[in-house]
């Protein structure tokens, strides 16, 4: 008897340690992913002026390699490729997308759609999510970027989006007069 209890108690440590294992590996692929994330608040968006653009569409990354690709993508308007995580989209002021991991947003694959305004003492958070409703046009930002599925949900001319109720010279404008820039 005293056997089988000494072979039962080393088969309850083998399994244990084998439990905090596949536990410790699965937190350490968990803590990986969160990573990578990027962290917004109302500091995060400025001057859209200072972004860098690609046609119409202006960008920020806080690495200059992942910035190089993410305009790469739109400018050459890849498919079936995702933009790296921390890429931030602005058309124009008063809306933004942000490349999170597909996890935090699935039903977007990652990009978080942000409602903001913006004035001279900087920008304020209007509404967040992937839930978002363009107040212009009255739908969520959702509806109108889904047809872009295959160029990971940003809308350009080609894409598969409706036509916006902006035209470049109007997106050109409404850039320029972004309140959040310094009037020179």
């Amino acid at each position: 008897m005293r056997h089988l209890i000494a072979l039962l108690c080393r088969l309850s440590v083998c399994v244990c340690k084998r439990s905090v294992l596949v536990a410790g590996l699965g937190f350490c692929m968990v803590s990986s992913v969160s990573a990578e994330d990027i962290t917004v608040s109302e500091q995060t968006f400025g001057c859209i002026l200072d972004w860098p653009k690609v046609r119409n569409t202006r960008f920020n990354h806080s690495d200059p390699v992942k910035l190089k690709e993410a305009m790469h993508i739109l400018r050459d308007s890849i498919p079936d490729r995702e933009y790296p995580i921390g890429t931030i989209l602005q058309l124009v002021p008063f809306e933004a997308m942000v490349k999170h991991p597909h996890e935090k947003f699935p039903k977007t694959n990652g990009w978080e759609f942000f409602a903001l305004d913006v004035s001279e003492a900087g920008t304020k958070i209007r509404d967040r999510g992937d839930n978002v409703v363009n107040l212009s046009l009255g739908a969520p930002c959702l509806s109108c970027h889904q047809p872009a599925a295959r160029f990971d949900f940003v809308c350009e001319k080609g894409h598969g989006c409706a036509p916006i109720p902006f035209d470049d010279q109007k997106i050109a404008e409404l850039q320029r007069a972004d309140a959040r820039c310094a009037k020179k």
